[in-house]
Parts: C-alpha cells; structure tokens; sequence
C-alpha cells in the first residue's frame, strides 16, 4: 500500500510539474504565438514555390531565402501595412462619413434612371418604393452601430509601433522556417507520430495541406480581388480609392466580399452625373465580384474545404485573440481543425463499418 500510494504521489506530482511548466512555457510565447503561426501558414502555403526557386538559384538556399524574404515584405506585409495604416490614419474620417448618414434622406429618382433602356421602369418603380418605405429610417438605426466597428476594429490592430513589430518578427521566424523547413517538418512529422503513430503522421501532413488550402483559397483570393478592386476605383476617380482598397482586403478575407465597397461606388458615379465611369466600374465590379467562384476553388483544390461560416468566425475570433494577425490565424486554425476532425471521424467510422456493408 506505501509503495502504490508513493507511486500516486509521484504521478499526480509529475502531472502538475509537466502541466504547470506547459502552461508557463505558452504563457512566455503568448506574445510571439500570432506572428509564429503566421509564419508557419505563410512557409507551409509558399514552401514549392521557395523550393523551385532554390533550383533556380543554382542550389543556393540561402539565396533562395534571402529572395523570399523581400518577396515576403514586398508582396505581403507592406501593403497589408499600408492598407491597415490608411485605415487608421482616416479612422476619424471614416467616422464622420458613417455618422452623417444620420441625417440621410432618400432623395426621388434622377431622371437617367428612367431612360435606362429595358430595366429604366423597374428601377424607377423599386426606388419609390424604398424611398416610401422610410429607408432613411434604418439607416439612422445603423449609424451608432457602424462607428462603434470602427472604433472596435482600431482599437484591436493596435498602434503602429506594435503592428511593425509584428510584421518584421513574422518575417523574422518566415525566414528562418525558410532556411531550417525540412528540418522543422521532420521534426512535426515525428511529433505526430510519437502521439499517435502512423495515423499521428499523416494528421500532421492534412494539417499541412489544410494551411496552404486556406493560405492560397482565401488570402490569395482576396489580395487579388482587393488589388483589382482599387485599381477600378482609382481609374473611375472615386475618391479615398486607398481607403475603400483596405476595406476591401478586409471584407475580402472575412467573406463578406468587396461588393460592399463596390457596389456603392458604382450608386454614387451614377449619382453624380459620371455615367461613363459608372458604367465601366459597374461592369468591372460584376467581374472582381464573381471571380472569387472559380479563383477559390482553383487555388484550394484538395486542401481543406473549410466552409465560410467558420472562416467568417476564425476572422472575427482571430481578430479578437491576436490582434490582426489573426485575421489570417484564426482561419487557418479552424482549417487545420475541422480537417483534422473530419479525418479522424471518418477514420473511425471505417474502421467500424461492416465488411460489404455500404
């Protein structure tokens, strides 16, 4: 009885030993855990790539490294820094813009709208109704709520001493990731299956295929929807284009999309008298809008088909937990999650199913 009340004492000791010191070793890297999982997602999405260019360079890893990390800074982290920086040095602007919406009154129809050829009735006859419905009366309902985003969004990315700092130390562990991967992926690999055997190792190998699925279906997805977004904006002369950019790239990677920011664009051209410009912002919209249905699905291709509810949620929650990095963590997180459970249930459910059995 000494001898197995001492080996319970020992056990229970060694479990809060092992528990304490994992809880404090994650408590030390709490700061550093977005910029690292960034990091690992944007190595894991771009690792062919870096390894087609170190054949290019003759072999030379290290140039190589040096390569992707400029691609890095230059493609990646400084227009994301650009664009967050636009929209907090115009947050105040944003504000008052949201906020006279207030006294907003649903004016009647111009009169082009009515010579619109084949829909010019319609949209005469839908406007009146909006206008008698009292529209303006739910906008006024909306404008405290849309200042209050604002402020919540700023308030979370932080200031730009701490969001630099992010970006150079994301870069920082890209690199080095970069230079030491096959190592890093041997060990996760045997990580995986000092847990769980075979079946641990091939876990570690979806939860890979799901970062690069994400990384390239929805980031990918939205730079390239933002980028051409803004570039029709800045040819139609809409004002704030750089503004109305980020907050593309941000509806974008949180699946709302950039018609949000488009499709008013497009009312106001019209509003103004600019019928040419319109027509062409309006035409170019209909293009950025619907290219996320076969650009997505092209990039993901067999990499983790996460459905938008959880990736709207891994945004959100993602924003909140780390700041704006975890606008591209969150996602990636509940990817590899939701891969990983969906392999393990269906593993499970083959292993009991009945021979011959459909």
């Amino acid at each position: 009885m000494t001898v197995t009340g001492r080996d319970i004492t020992s056990s229970c000791l060694s479990v809060l030993f092992i528990g304490a010191l994992i809880g404090m070793t994650f408590w030390i890297i709490r700061p550093f855990l977005g910029a690292t999982l960034w990091a690992v997602m944007i190595v894991t999405a771009t690792w062919p790539l870096m390894i087609s260019l170190q054949t290019r360079l003759w072999g030379h890893r290290s140039l190589a490294v040096a390569v992707m990390t400029l691609l890095l800074l230059c493609i990646l982290v400084v227009p994301l820094w650009l664009a967050i920086g636009t929209i907090v040095s115009h947050a105040d602007w944003m504000v008052e813009r949201v906020q006279s919406l207030s006294t907003f009154e649903f004016p009647p129809p111009p009169a082009w709208v009515k010579s619109i050829p084949l829909f010019g009735g319609n949209l005469v006859s839908i406007w009146e109704k909006l206008a008698v419905a009292g529209i303006q009366d739910f906008v006024k309902k909306l404008v405290p709520y849309g200042g209050d985003a604002i402020r919540w969004f700023i308030t979370e990315v932080g200031g730009f001493g701490s969001l630099v700092l992010q970006f150079l130390l994301t870069v920082g562990i890209a690199a080095l990731l970069f230079a030491n991967g096959e190592h890093a992926a041997s060990r996760m690999r045997l990580f995986g299956r000092r847990l769980a055997g075979s079946s641990g190792e091939n876990y570690i190998r979806l939860a890979g295929q799901a970062v690069r699925g994400v990384a390239l279906g929805v980031v990918v997805t939205a730079l390239a929807q933002s980028v051409l977004g803004g570039i029709g904006l800045a040819f139609a002369r809409v004002p704030f284009a750089a503004v109305l950019t980020a907050v593309m790239f941000m509806l974008a990677i949180a699946q709302v999309g950039p018609l949000l920011v488009l499709i008013p664009a497009v009312t106001w051209l019209f509003w103004n008298g600019s019928t040419g410009w319109g027509t062409f912002l309006l035409i170019w919209t209909l293009v950025v809008g619907t290219m996320d249905n076969f650009l997505r699905p092209f990039l993901i291709k067999k990499g983790a088909d996460l459905p938008l509810v959880l990736i709207f949620a891994g945004v959100v929650g993602g924003l909140i937990g780390f700041g704006l990095i975890g606008i591209f963590v969150g996602p990636v997180v509940l990817a590899v999650a939701h891969r990983l459970i969906s392999a393990w249930v269906d593993e499970e459910i083959s292993e009991v199913k009945v021979p011959g059995q459909t």
